[in-house]
């Protein structure tokens, strides 16, 4: 990973000087399940997957791209990050930490609206994202999957991102049932 300057000029304008830009390759790990939880990051450039582990299982419960905060757990004082993040492509990712982004909220009104604006979008999304969990067929699982990942990378299709079947498996099936051993 490498940190740089270089910021999108809408978020230069509504973050400039709250935190730092890093750069991910693909694969990276920017955090781990576990791990204390007191930056939020935001995605500039690039996709991230965010996955939870247990014992015996992995499971991505989101798919995020350029615009989407993640480990926004952080604000609520939670101690752990519940997830782990990864850059699925390489990525360009501005970490800020908790102080400076709860002062950006009490002093800057136009962080605020763009904060919330975007958190009420991925609550949306999750929402969406368990209904169709609990509702559609893998095959319907899959085919919106590959739609979203269409859309996250919309502006260059030329760099699709490279998923294996694992991953694309631990996104769509995370509550099908496991085969059971008599």
């Amino acid at each position: 990973m490498r940190h740089t300057e270089k910021l999108s000029s809408s978020t230069r304008v509504l973050l400039e000087g709250a935190g730092n830009l890093w750069q991910h390759r693909s694969k990276d790990i920017i955090y781990a399940q576990g791990a204390a939880a007191n930056t939020i990051f935001y995605i500039n450039e690039g996709m991230v997957a965010l996955a939870v582990s247990t014992k015996n299982r992995r499971v991505v419960v989101a798919v995020l791209g350029a615009g989407s905060f993640f480990n926004e757990i952080c604000l609520l004082d939670h101690s752990h990050c519940t997830s782990t993040a990864s850059a699925i492509t390489p990525s360009s990712i501005l970490s800020i930490e908790r102080d400076e982004v709860s002062r950006l909220l009490r002093e800057r009104n136009s962080v605020s609206t763009f904060l919330v604006s975007r958190l009420l979008s991925s609550n949306l999304r999750c929402c969406e994202d368990l209904v169709s969990a609990l509702t559609n067929s893998i095959e319907q699982r899959l085919a919106r999957l590959l739609l979203h990942l269409a859309r996250l990378n919309a502006k260059d299709r030329r760099k699709l991102p490279k998923i294996t079947q694992q991953v694309l498996a631990e996104m769509i099936a995370p509550l099908a049932p496991r085969p059971v051993c008599l």
